[in-house]
């Protein structure tokens, strides 16, 4: 978790410790550009997600939270829970500051054989791995400034309980230190955190959560450097009978179209070294506002995505009041091979039809034509999906009364898919925000398959069944209600609009 330009200088005080909020504030998701079918904080500050694991048939996020500012400040583990990734239940904050430093990005692990021994009269415990990151000595220019820690709970995830022990893997001396992503390495019996350090990855293996050893390192001469390399996963995805390890190392700046994104590397995992497929840059999302994104742990060969929605470009400027940012859609992650290449899938969990209305279809559109003749305005988050039998530049365009807009569509000429939001309402805020992004397509299918979802401050696009994905958000002055089609050679065979309900409701 990368922290803005200009340091917040704040005293870490024992009074963060006595302040828990409580949860509940439901009443607030109704403020304008308030995602809907996202998640976001109740309040305040969010940014990475962190410590997501699925226990007990719930799915825990924890996330980065300074809940006494809507701009980044002194980082605490904000915290909800969902039964189905789509409703969220808001809980008190799980980690606070304290002498050690900020609570930074890390992960959670269900530690079914009690390795750490914190386990007590059979309680199965779940341990969090965590940056501590010290102002103080980022104050005094120290490059020992972020260690790794534990905590502890016994209550399914309810309540936390620091290691005494903290740190339990100090830094060597490398400035940028962080992100702990932590998974059992069953064929050796161990676990494995992959971290981040400045422009690479170290591997570190532990018997049992509190003693590591340095495995290996990657990453130095691959990928994209544009930045700093974060928040990473480690994890193998099945393909055909073949497993694949994915490496996951996000990076600010550097991102396709500027500011973070979210890079992947494929190839093996021996329990020490990772050794790539490819080392040339390949992009999870390609779109301005994916950053931070990692799995959920215990969720077996299951693989669920999710991302920080925003960018550290703009991300404390953006015209919110009561809080600030929202998380991805869920989204389940595949392989798929072309020539010799493994490519990474991601398409939205299914568990979105949860809040699917009835789906309004039509045939055959074509040349310049106002969907809202066919589907009716629209009303709040939707799913819109087209199929076309041959692939040629077209453009959809969402459109308010003030004629503000968003263009999502696809140019031939530069086989690129895009997102333009130069006239989608508050741009000014930023320099860099109101511009036109674009993506490659990595299939060479004639045909096009598309799946855009629409929320009220953002765009998700999955451009052939998720091979090519685009994130971005938007502020329009009022909500876009009606929707254009416009191609000169494209005829879609098949768009299907469906409405999507309020998550929060």
């Amino acid at each position: 978790m990368i922290k803005p330009a200009i340091l917040v200088t704040v005293l870490l005080l024992t009074t963060y410790c006595a302040n828990e909020r409580q949860p509940g504030h439901e009443s607030l998701y109704n403020e304008r550009h308030r995602p809907q079918i996202h998640f976001s904080p109740p309040e305040m500050w969010m940014n990475d997600p962190n410590g997501m694991v699925f226990h007990k048939s719930v799915y825990h996020l924890f996330y980065q939270h300074y809940p006494d500012s809507n701009v980044w400040g002194p980082m605490h583990w904000g915290h909800a829970t969902s039964a189905d990734l789509v409703h969220w239940k808001n809980l008190p904050i799980a980690l606070y500051p304290d002498s050690l430093g900020y609570i930074f990005s890390g992960s959670a692990v269900v530690d079914v054989d009690n390795t750490s021994g914190f386990g007590k009269e059979g309680d199965i415990p779940l341990v969090a791995i965590f940056t501590h990151h010290d102002p103080k000595a980022e104050k005094e220019s120290s490059t020992t400034v972020e260690n790794q820690s534990l905590a502890f709970s016994l209550d399914d995830g309810n309540t936390w309980t620091k290691y005494h022990g903290n740190p339990v893997l100090k830094n060597p001396g490398i400035r940028d230190f962080r992100d702990p992503k932590v998974s059992w390495y069953e064929a050796q019996k161990k676990w494995i955190m992959t971290l981040a350090a400045s422009d690479r990855i170290i591997f570190y293996s532990s018997p049992d959560l509190k003693t590591w050893t340095k495995e290996s390192e990657f990453g130095k001469d691959a990928g994209a450097h544009g930045g700093v390399w974060e928040c990473p996963d480690l994890f193998p995805l099945d393909y055909n009978g073949e497993t694949v390890w994915i490496l996951i190392v996000n990076i600010n700046p550097g991102g396709p179209n500027g500011g973070s994104a979210t890079q992947y590397f494929t190839g093996q995992f021996d329990g020490k070294n990772f050794t790539p497929y490819q080392t040339d840059t390949r992009w999870a999302d390609y779109g301005p506002d994916n950053y931070a994104g990692v799995t959920w742990s215990n969720t077996g060969s299951r693989k669920i995505f999710l991302g920080w929605m925003s960018n550290w470009q703009y991300a404390n400027v953006v015209p919110t009041e009561k809080w600030r940012s929202a998380c991805t859609l869920p989204r389940d992650l595949s392989i798929e091979k072309i020539d010799d290449r493994y490519l990474l899938r991601s398409t939205p969990a299914p568990e979105l039809k949860k809040i699917a209305g009835t789906p309004i279809v039509v045939e055959d559109v074509s040349g310049n034509m106002d969907l809202s003749q066919k589907i009716g305005n629209m009303d709040g988050p939707a799913l819109l999906q087209l199929t076309a039998d041959s692939i040629q530049s077209f453009s959809i365009t969402l459109l308010n009364d003030k004629q503000e807009k968003i263009l999502i569509g696809y140019d031939r000429d530069d086989n690129t898919y895009f997102i333009d939001r130069r006239e989608s309402g508050s741009i000014t805020f930023e320099k860099g925000f109101g511009m036109r992004h674009t993506a490659p397509r990595l299939s060479s299918e004639r045909k096009l398959v598309l799946d855009i979802v629409i929320d009220n401050a953002s765009v998700e696009v999955f451009g052939d069944n998720g091979l090519t994905v685009m994130t971005g958000i938007f502020f329009p002055t009022m909500p876009f209600n009606t929707m254009h089609f416009q191609s000169e050679q494209m005829k879609i065979k098949l768009l299907t609009y469906t409405p999507l309900g309020n998550i929060w409701q």
